[in-house]
């Protein structure tokens, strides 16, 4: 199986040797920056359905704002694990062509 990290670490060992004419970096948000931010919000919304669920085991939350928070972390959970296989799946498959 694929180790994650190692798949991170050969991806940033690649974007540090692209280096040269017509390489340079471009205005806005980098790929990593995109990713940092999906992750954070991702973390965001679980935390918003634990902190409900909690709300909710001590009577202080309306039941249809907890049912939305679940649901959204599902959603959310189901999406971060759906891009992880895509990446993975991706690595892998480079990992597969000749060089």
């Amino acid at each position: 199986m694929i180790n994650p990290l190692n798949a991170a670490a050969a991806y940033a060992t690649t974007a540090a040797k692209t280096t040269g004419p017509g390489m340079s970096a471009r205005d806005g948000l980098s790929f990593g920056d995109v990713l940092e931010q999906a992750a954070k919000e991702s973390i965001g919304t679980l935390k918003k359905s634990e902190d409900m669920s909690a709300l909710a085991s001590v009577g202080k939350a309306d039941l249809n704002d907890v049912v939305q928070a679940v649901t959204n972390a599902e959603v959310t959970l189901q999406t971060v694990t759906a891009v992880r296989d895509k990446v993975l799946n991706a690595y892998q498959e480079i990992l597969r062509m000749p060089m």
